[in-house]
C-alpha cells in the first residue's frame, strides 16, 4: 500500500479492496467523494501513453479521469453488471455494435492540440517485421499487407489500439465505455481489427462468423469491406507475432489470419 500512500491522502480517497498488480499498472480499488473509483499507477511508458490519452478523452468514450499526476490516474470505476465477452456467447452481433458505438466516439475530432505522446501506428508493427524475417509464411504475407496498408494510410484519428470485449466496460446507465488504450495515432480501421481475434476461441472461429461480423462492422463503422479484411489480417500477424516474443500460444492469431486470408483470396 505504500506506493498508494501519498495519493490516497493528497486526493482523500479511501480504499474500498484490495491492490492488485497487472503487467503495466498497480491499481488499487478506492472511493472518491463516496463514489467508487480506481487508483492506478504507470508502470511503463506504454500505460503513461494511454494515460495521457485517456485525459485527453476527458470521459467521452472513455472513463473519465477524476484527477491525475504524473504516473497515477485516478478514474471512474465500472460498477454495471454486464460484460461484452459474456454478451457475445448469445448476442454477437450486439456486442459488435456496442464496440462500434463506443469506438465512434473514441474516434470523433476534439477540438484541441493532440496528446504528445501518441505513438505512429507503423512504429506499432516493427514486431511483425521481426517474425516475417525469423518465420516467412503467413507472417510475411502479413508483413506485406501491413506495409501496403500503412504506406497509403486513410482516415487518420488518434487510435484506442487495443478495443476488445474485455477493454469495454459497463459503467452503469447504458454507459459502455473504454479503459487500457495504447494510445496510437494511425487509420481508423485499424481499431476494428482485434475485435475479430476476441472474445474467445470458441466464438471467434465459429464458422462464419469472421465473415457475418466483417459485414456488421463495416457497416456501422462505414469502412472498406475489404479494406477492413486487411487490417485484421495484418493484425492478427502482428498479435501472433506478440505471441511469440511473450512465449505465449499464438495458435488463435495464426487460425483468424488463415480465416481471413481465405476470404480475401475469394
Amino acid at each position: 500500500m505504500d506506493v498508494f500512500k501519498n495519493y490516497l491522502i493528497s486526493w482523500e480517497l479511501a480504499p474500498d479492496g484490495e491492490p492488485f498488480v497487472t503487467l503495466t499498472s498497480q491499481l488499487l480499488p478506492v472511493r472518491y467523494n463516496g463514489t467508487p473509483a480506481m487508483l492506478k499507477i504507470a508502470l511503463s511508458d506504454e500505460e503513461r501513453n494511454g494515460g495521457a490519452l485517456m485525459v485527453w478523452w476527458h470521459g467521452q468514450g472513455a472513463a473519465k479521469i477524476l484527477a491525475h499526476d504524473g504516473d497515477a490516474l485516478l478514474m471512474e470505476r465500472a460498477m454495471g453488471k454486464e460484460s461484452l465477452v459474456t454478451m457475445a456467447k448469445k448476442q454477437d452481433d450486439e456486442a459488435s455494435r456496442v464496440l462500434c458505438r463506443v469506438a465512434s466516439q473514441l474516434h470523433a475530432p476534439r477540438n484541441k492540440p493532440l496528446p504528445p505522446t501518441l505513438v505512429p501506428l507503423n512504429h506499432w508493427f516493427k514486431g511483425l517485421d521481426k517474425a516475417a524475417i525469423q518465420y516467412g509464411g503467413i507472417f510475411k504475407l502479413a508483413a506485406d499487407t501491413a506495409q501496403d496498408l500503412l504506406k497509403s494510410p486513410q482516415d487518420i484519428v488518434v487510435l484506442h489500439g487495443d478495443i476488445h470485449h474485455g477493454n469495454i466496460l459497463d459503467f452503469g446507465a447504458q454507459r459502455w465505455l473504454a479503459i487500457d488504450p495504447k494510445g496510437l495515432i494511425g487509420e481508423r480501421g485499424f481499431d476494428f481489427a482485434n475485435i475479430f481475434c476476441n472474445p474467445d476461441r470458441k466464438i471467434a472461429t465459429k464458422p462464419g462468423r469472421l465473415e457475418q461480423q466483417v459485414t456488421l462492422v463495416s457497416g456501422m463503422a462505414g469502412l472498406d469491406r475489404s479494406r477492413l479484411m486487411q487490417w485484421i489480417f495484418a493484425y492478427a500477424g502482428l498479435s501472433a507475432a506478440w505471441h511469440l516474443e511473450d512465449g505465449s500460444d499464438p495458435q488463435l492469431a495464426i487460425d483468424i489470419a488463415k480465416i481471413v486470408l481465405a476470404m480475401l483470396a475469394k
